[in-house]
């Protein structure tokens, strides 16, 4: 006989007992609800259960979405002030570079690697090559100056700075990213040519001029309502022979709000996402809105690539990294965060595999009629044609909770 997720199932309550049942489907965002306030337990393999979630459960609306709808998202979305985002995206970046490691890994890229094979690659060896493919795509050189908006830990510009000798500044508001990407600069000895600091994109100034400029997925911090003015913005502050590269997560597109079918599911991980771990996050646009920003900005698109599956293979090896820590986190961060990213990493695995969220890396370049667009003819520097097969490896001095997490032996950079 065939496994249910229902088998999985360990209900501690009255109200549970009798929600999870045979002969029942209740709404999965419901079994969210009851996971995370320990009212159910999963019993057996996690992953299974997750595999096993649509033929048990169905993608309904709850009560409990509809209140966050009205509360929160909607006023997240639509306000998006320097006070409001600093303090969202702070409370989400600023928790504890620890707790981000327990599944990032000792890179701490918190963005998809690029595989040649999944199954047999690591995930630090697929983090190094993504951030060759996106200097590569850029066509960076020496002494290029390069902005990275949304940074991070700060690894693409320490990475940029010291295989291709660009000048980079990384610009972020969490100061434990700050922190932690200046410590990584001066540790691959490039603190003269590249930093991070903490600023809101808006605070950059706007009179300097940079030849290469990258954003990965902190577009949809900017907000659906602000975002085409924020890609204006980048066009004026890129030289005019400049590149730009963007990379931004979205759901799939949909045939009407009326016929989704399975494509509910999209809409409830969304609401999921954006509740618990992406607060006032827009990763719902289509790609059609993303290509229409760069057009209207007079950029003109060079290269897009669909880098979904991609992600799903990250996020993966992101899911058996946090259940490896799952000690370390219960310590620390306790049960309810630990049940948290455990299923916004599992869930996040299956939504990327299907397509239901995916992610798009774009390149472009002004739209200008003095352009040297010969530079793409026979270029091995885009898309999937590039060499990747070994990219330099961003080895460093490993020391505190990240030896702890991973085991590692000290390495020099």
């Amino acid at each position: 006989m065939s496994k249910s997720a229902l088998d999985f199932i360990v209900p501690k309550t009255n109200a549970t007992r009798g929600r999870y049942k045979p002969g029942n489907k209740p709404s999965f965002g419901h079994f969210v609800e009851d996971f995370l306030n320990d009212h159910v337990d999963i019993e057996g393999d996690f992953q299974e259960f997750m595999s096993l979630r649509n033929g048990y459960f169905d993608y309904t609306f709850t009560s409990h979405h509809l209140k966050f709808l009205v509360t929160r998202l909607i006023p997240e979305v639509l306000i998006h002030s320097k006070s409001q985002d600093e303090r969202i995206i702070r409370g989400h970046y600023d928790r504890g570079n620890d707790f981000f490691a327990s599944f990032l890994g000792p890179r701490m890229v918190y963005t998809s690697g690029f595989f040649l094979d999944p199954k047999t690659e690591s995930l630090e060896l697929a983090q190094d090559r993504k951030m060759m493919m996106v200097c590569n795509k850029l066509m960076m050189q020496k002494g290029d100056r390069h902005l990275d908006i949304g940074c991070g830990w700060g690894t693409l510009i320490a990475y940029a700075a010291k295989y291709y000798g660009t000048e980079g500044t990384g610009v972020t508001i969490a100061q434990e990213g700050t922190d932690w990407g200046n410590k990584q600069i001066k540790e691959f000895g490039v603190e003269s040519t590249a930093k991070i600091i903490r600023k809101d994109y808006r605070d950059i100034p706007k009179g300097e001029k940079w030849k290469r400029i990258s954003c990965l997925e902190m577009g949809e911090h900017v907000g659906i309502r602000k975002f085409k003015g924020f890609i204006k913005m980048i066009y004026n502050m890129l030289d005019d022979d400049g590149m730009f590269y963007i990379q931004q997560a979205g759901l799939r597109a949909n045939p009407g709000i009326f016929n989704k079918g399975q494509h509910w599911q999209d809409l409830v991980w969304g609401m999921f996402m954006g509740e618990y771990i992406f607060s006032g996050a827009d990763a719902s646009t289509p790609l059609a809105f993303l290509v229409e920003s760069l057009q209207e900005a007079n950029f003109e698109v060079a290269h897009l690539e669909n880098i979904g599956v991609h992600y799903s293979h990250t996020i993966q090896k992101w899911y058996y990294n946090w259940m490896r820590n799952e000690e370390y986190v219960m310590e620390h961060y306790g049960k309810r965060w630990f049940r948290l990213w455990q299923l916004f990493l599992r869930w996040s695995v299956e939504i990327g595999a299907k397509g239901g969220s995916t992610c798009w890396s774009i390149t472009a370049h002004k739209n200008l009629d003095s352009t040297d667009r010969n530079k793409y003819i026979n270029d091995l520097n885009t898309g999937l044609r590039m060499d990747l097969t070994n990219p330099k490896p961003f080895d460093r001095t490993y020391d505190g909770v990240w030896a702890q997490l991973y085991g590692m032996a000290p390495k020099q950079a």
